[in-house]
């Protein structure tokens, strides 16, 4: 017996990639209150932007797939905020990289 007899085999994966999405997002806000709870402040670990950035991508792929424009605009604007402090964090551990070994280093993101 299963639980969605009318469904292909394309639907159930798509249904298992937005499951999955929905799994890394909230990954996001379960890590923060670990990490806030252990230093007993409320902290914004460099982890929550890269699941929000992996969680946020895989969910706007099943909003693509779906077709829903709310559920497409809400993730893709989402990422621009995610990527945009990614990109912040990177290029702070460029400058801090260099101001160690005081000069440019080779392989990091570059502003």
């Amino acid at each position: 017996m299963s639980w969605f007899p009318d469904i292909s085999v394309t639907d159930a994966i798509w249904i298992g990639v937005g499951f999955g999405g929905q799994f890394l997002f909230s990954m996001r806000f379960l890590y923060q209150w670990f990490k806030s709870e252990q230093v007993k402040r409320s902290v914004v670990p460099e982890a929550f932007w890269y699941f929000s950035f992996l969680g946020g991508v895989t969910l706007l792929a099943y909003a693509v797939h779906k077709h829903d424009p709310v559920f497409i605009i809400g993730q893709a604007s989402g990422l621009l905020i995610y990527g945009r402090n990614i990109w912040l964090i990177l290029n702070e551990k460029r400058r801090q990289a260099e101001a160690v070994t005081g000069g440019a280093v080779t392989g990091a993101a570059s502003s």
